[in-house]
């Protein structure tokens, strides 16, 4: 099962993370607060962020990516897949049945 990790613009990142629990996207997504500097167009930036882990499934992943892309302000969006090898089974089965339809 994937995690997406994404970073955000702090004024968007409870709507983003709410967006994509809202339409079954996401089980659950956790938000933390972080410092990035990257380069951009020749630039050195520095700015506050948001981390959000997108915690979903293989099936939703794809439509959990585009969704991201649709909303985030940033022309290229940090957006990675990070697939777990070890969860807990009963964690496994309660994000499995929290994404997708209301009949999963």
């Amino acid at each position: 099962m994937p995690t997406a990790y994404i970073t955000v613009p702090e004024s968007d990142a409870s709507t983003l993370a709410r967006t994509l629990v809202d339409e079954r996207l996401a089980a659950c997504v956790n938000q933390f607060p972080c410092a990035s500097t990257y380069r951009w167009e020749g630039d050195v930036v520095e700015e506050e962020e948001v981390v959000l882990l997108a915690k979903t499934t293989d099936e939703a992943y794809d439509e959990l990516r585009d969704r991201v892309l649709e909303l985030h302000p940033h022309e290229t969006p940090c957006i990675e897949r990070f697939d777990e090898s070890d969860v807990l089974d009963s964690f496994a089965a309660w994000r499995a049945g929290a994404v997708g339809s209301d009949e999963a």
